[in-house]
């Protein structure tokens, strides 16, 4: 049977500026790979149309929420590298390059304040 995950235990780390936002990370939702489908479609198509797979894969976001500290600053557009390291049984982690591309703080009346980051993916995501 197959090892059942439960996310408590991830965390995000990042190589300049963004570190202590992720000290208490409440939600994350990793990168998400794409690849476009080019339309090979023509004239002469008859019954469907024909695609081929582009050459470049879009990674994507990196969606998280933290609790929100007011002192902290957002660093828009800088480029770091960010590590998730999942709390499976095999610590894996996904690393990759990318900036904050948003920032959205809320505090609520009696409740947590919390923060929603989006960082921008960069390249390629290493999976191990």
């Amino acid at each position: 049977m197959a090892e059942v995950y439960v996310g408590t235990g991830t965390t995000i780390s990042a190589s300049t500026g963004y570190a202590t936002f992720f000290a208490e990370l409440l939600d994350v939702t990793p990168p998400n790979a794409s690849l476009e489908a080019i339309d090979t479609s023509h004239m002469g198509t008859t019954v469907a149309k024909t695609f081929t797979p582009a050459d470049l894969i879009d990674w994507g976001e990196l969606n998280c929420q933290v609790a929100f500290d007011p002192s902290e600053d957002p660093d828009m557009g800088v480029i770091a590298t960010f590590t998730i390291t999942f709390s499976d049984s095999a610590a894996s982690t996904w690393v990759f390059s990318g900036f904050l591309t948003g920032y959205e703080p809320g505090v609520p009346l009696e409740d947590r304040a919390t923060a929603d980051i989006t960082i921008k993916v960069s390249g390629d995501v290493t999976v191990t």
